[in-house]
C-alpha cells in the first residue's frame, strides 16, 4: 500500500540475510567464525575447509590402523602356527600358493581402481588386499628370529611417526614435496631391476643389505610424498587409494628393514 524507501529496503534485506544462520556468506571456510573457533589451515593458501580435510585425514588413518591390525593378526597366525609356514616352505602346493598370494594384492588393485567409490565392494576388495598381503608378511617373518622382527617393527613405527609429523610440520610452513614423485618412481624402477638381478645372480649378503637400505630410503621418501598428497591433493572420495598408498609404504618399509636386520644377523 505504501512505497518503502530504497535505502530502507536495502537495510531490511541486509538484516534478513544476517538473521539467517545457515547463509553461505557467514559460513566461508576462513571467515571470522573459523578463526575465532581456532581452526587453522594445514598449509599456506589453503582454499578448502580445514575441518573437512582433517575429517578426511582421520578417516584415512583409521582405515590404515585397521589394515595394520589385520596384517599383524594374520602374520602372527602364520608365524605361530608352524604347520602353515612348513606347508608353504616344504611343499610344491605351498610354493604355488605362495606365488599366488604374492600376485593377489596387485590383481586386487585392478577392480579396486574401478570400484573404489562403490560401497561395500571397495571395502571387500580392500579386505582381500590386506589379508593376502598379511600372509606374505607373515611368511616373510616365519623363519626370522623374534629379535629381528621386533627391531624392524620398532624402527618402522619410529620412522613412520617421525616422518608423518615432519611432513605435517613442513606442510604448515609452506614446503611442498610433490617434486619427489618422478625421482621416487625412477628409484623404484632401479630397485626392481636390482632385485631381479639379485634373484637371478645372487651377489651375497652385502648386496642384500644394500638392497634393503636402498628400499628403506625409497619408501621413507614415499611416506613423505604420500602424506603430503594426503594433506593437499587427494579428493575426499579417494580415501581408499590414500589408505592403500600409505599402507603399502609402511609395509614395504618394514620388509626392507627386516631384510637389513636379517642379513646382518646371518
Amino acid at each position: 500500500m505504501f512505497d518503502v524507501p530504497y535505502g530502507c529496503k536495502i537495510q531490511s534485506d541486509f538484516s534478513e540475510l544476517a538473521s539467517r544462520p545457515n547463509n553461505t556468506m557467514w559460513n566461508q571456510p576462513f571467515g571470522k567464525t573459523d578463526l575465532e573457533s581456532g581452526s587453522r589451515p594445514l598449509y599456506p593458501m589453503m582454499l578448502e575447509s580445514p575441518q573437512l580435510r582433517w575429517s578426511f585425514i582421520r578417516k584415512v588413518y583409521s582405515i590404515i590402523a585397521i589394515q595394520l591390525l589385520v596384517t599383524v593378526v594374520v602374520g602372527a597366525v602364520v608365524v605361530t602356527v608352524r604347520p602353515i609356514s612348513v606347508f608353504f616352505a616344504t611343499t610344491a602346493a605351498g610354493l604355488a600358493l605362495y606365488i599366488v598370494l604374492i600376485f593377489v594384492p596387485f590383481i586386487t588393485l585392478c577392480p579396486l581402481y574401478y570400484y573404489y567409490q562403490k560401497h561395500p565392494v571397495n571395502y571387500l576388495l580392500l579386505a582381500v588386499f590386506t589379508v593376502s598381503l598379511g600372509f606374505v608378511v607373515g611368511l616373510s617373518c616365519a623363519f626370522t628370529s623374534e629379535k629381528v622382527i621386533l627391531e624392524a617393527v620398532i624402527l618402522t613405527a619410529v620412522v613412520v611417526i617421525g616422518l608423518t609429523l615432519y611432513t605435517f610440520w613442513a606442510a604448515r610452513r609452506g614446503h611442498d614435496f610433490n617434486f619427489l614423485g618422478p625421482f621416487l618412481f625412477g628409484a623404484v624402477l632401479v630397485l626392481m631391476v636390482f632385485g631381479l638381478i639379485q634373484v637371478l645372480f645372487p651377489l651375497g649378503k652385502v648386496s642384500v643389505m644394500i638392497y634393503g637400505c636402498l628400499a628403506a630410503v625409497i619408501f621413507c621418501g614415499y611416506i613423505v610424498y604420500d602424506t603430503d598428497n594426503l594433506i593437499k591433493r587427494y579428493s575426499y572420495d579417494e580415501y581408499i587409494w590414500a589408505s592403500v598408498s600409505l599402507y603399502l609404504d609402511i609395509i614395504n618399509l618394514f620388509l626392507s628393514l627386516l631384510t637389513i636386520f636379517r642379513a646382518a644377523e646371518n
